[in-house]
């Protein structure tokens, strides 16, 4: 028998779902920050828009599963409404190819997240899990899509990319507990 037995620890969806709501709704902020300040018609502009109309369906269906399971918010989302945004503007007033490392950077640290937490769920919650593979697919595909578009080439790309990763991290522990 392989099911939950004492003393085996069970994850914390309700945790994963706090974050991932966070997290979801973070996007969505520095999508609007990055589309405030790119032209409309320039490329990068229509790629972020399709990519947030992904992350807006994503935090619809986490903010759905936040309010059937009764699990509250991170207190923490008016700083992440602020700072998503200004990250968002301050990565497009950078450049263009800036605003895509900034998709880069947040899509990697948030693949491997969405990975840890599935190895977590294991069988334990297959609605959520199904939910956060579908999801990490998208992240992946926006990750990719920028690459492709020309994250690489924004001037400072590695340090960029390493300072926003590392933001993506504190925010994912703040979000978990707060």
């Amino acid at each position: 028998m392989s099911g939950w037995r004492p003393g085996d620890r069970r994850s914390d969806s309700a945790s994963m779902l706090r974050v991932d709501q966070a997290g979801e709704y973070g996007a969505t902020r520095i999508y609007a920050g990055q589309l405030a300040v790119l032209r409309r018609n320039c490329p990068e502009a229509k790629l972020i828009a399709r990519m947030a109309a992904q992350e807006e369906r994503h935090l619809k269906r986490f903010n759905q599963l936040m309010a059937e399971r009764r699990i509250r918010p991170t207190a923490l989302q008016p700083l992440w409404n602020v700072a998503g945004f200004a990250l968002g503007a301050a990565t497009a007033l950078m450049s263009e190819k800036a605003a895509l490392a900034c998709t880069d950077a947040v899509e990697t640290e948030i693949d491997r997240h969405y990975s840890s937490q599935l190895a977590a769920l294991g069988g334990d919650d297959p609605e959520l899990a199904a939910d956060i593979a579908d999801f990490q697919a998208d992240e992946l595909e926006h990750r990719d899509t920028a690459r492709d578009a020309g994250a690489t080439q924004a001037i400072g790309y590695p340090l960029l990319t390493a300072a926003i990763r590392a933001g993506c991290r504190v925010a994912i522990g703040l979000s978990k507990r707060i």
